[in-house]
């Protein structure tokens, strides 16, 4: 037996696979839900829309109207209301096909996020990457979110310090200043003066290459190099790859607790401590923060599409930022699905090119 095909769907056969066609009245009263229940929170019925949308038709067509969308998935039916909220499906529709952000140009960005570029200032990475995910939670009032940017591995200077027998320590000094520590255990006991050699020997004919040119260029050069000094180049190696990775695997987290006060989570502390839980390990932000990378602009996820912040309820709204045109980070924001987007689109927008800019002052 064959199925009945909603109205909705008739007049537009293709919207299930392309996501983009709509029936005038059917869009329009969809589009007006779920600008409704954007800005008021609260589920929206035929009559409110009937009464303040600049529809022609009455609250019984409406009606009739939003029972189609329901049954398309866009719309739902809260049990303790008679109107309906969005669902992941239809906020998905909207953002693609309904939202339009405006372009925003440094320049023109408002007050708040003009005052928020004093905030970021460029004198330590770390820093900047702090200050921006403050100034996402501050200004959306939800969770921002920052990955440090990734390294080149390049390094500047290196030294090593006798500590005792078979251990040495590893100071490797970055080209920003920025200082890493490692503790190697070696098969020989290097003295003073080998420590020394060998710090003279890497700063002399390394020093501006990427940890990989190093290591490469080891290969070609180890049998010019005396057995011990070359095995402790190359433990020096091994031990800088290690301290730029664990340095570049670093995701700052800001404003947690303001996802308490949003309703959605009024009473669901359960998942509240299960997002709580991703935002503590920090592993799957950071794999969702790489993925996004990729990405060129704005990428929104909506509900569970992220599969790291799998939640009916939340969002996530991202953007990489460059340093000198290439892609070293992401940053975003995490909120309930019911979120200004067009704003938080800008906002996120603007904060990635505000810390690229930052990041990129020598």
């Amino acid at each position: 037996m064959n199925q009945a095909v909603p109205q909705a769907e008739r007049k537009c056969p293709r919207w299930k696979r392309r996501g983009s066609c709509f029936a005038g009245e059917t869009r329009e009263v969809f589009r007006l839900a779920v600008e409704g229940y954007l800005a008021s929170g609260q589920p929206v019925g035929s009559k409110t829309l009937a009464n303040s949308a600049p529809l022609n038709l009455s609250p019984a067509s409406i009606r009739s109207v939003l029972h189609e969308l329901e049954g398309l998935g866009l719309l739902a039916h809260p049990h303790t209301s008679a109107g309906r909220v969005p669902t992941a499906r239809g906020y998905r529709l909207f953002v693609d096909t309904m939202l339009t952000v405006r372009a925003l140009e440094t320049e023109a960005v408002s007050a708040d996020l003009a005052a928020a570029r004093e905030q970021l200032h460029p004198d330590q990475p770390q820093r900047v990457i702090a200050q921006a995910a403050s100034l996402l939670s501050s200004l959306s009032s939800y969770v921002g979110v920052v990955s440090a940017p990734r390294k080149a591995g390049v390094f500047h200077h290196i030294e090593f310090l006798r500590l005792g027998e078979r251990r040495v320590l590893v100071i490797l000094v970055a080209p920003d200043g920025d200082v890493q520590n490692r503790v190697i255990f070696t098969a020989h006991d290097y003295g003073a003066a080998e420590l020394q050699e060998a710090t003279n020997y890497l700063n002399a004919h390394y020093a501006g290459l990427t940890i990989e040119e190093v290591r490469e260029r080891l290969k070609r050069e180890i049998d010019a190099l005396r057995g011990e000094i070359a095995a402790l180049m190359q433990a020096a190696v091994e031990a800088g790859s290690e301290a730029i990775a664990e340095s570049s695997d670093h995701v700052v987290v800001a404003g947690e607790r303001n996802l308490l006060g949003v309703q959605e989570f009024g009473n669901d502390m359960g998942s509240l401590r299960k997002l709580f839980d991703v935002f503590e390990q920090k592993t799957q932000l950071m794999r969702l923060l790489d993925v996004s990378s990729r990405a060129e602009g704005v990428r929104i996820y909506i509900g569970g599409e992220s599969q790291v912040v799998p939640f009916e309820q939340l969002s996530v709204v991202t953007a990489p930022y460059e340093v000198d045109g290439q892609v070293v980070g992401t940053l975003g924001v995490i909120g309930p699905t019911r979120m200004q987007y067009e704003r938080m689109i800008q906002l996120v927008d603007i904060t990635a090119r505000l810390v690229g800019h930052a990041l990129s002052i020598k």
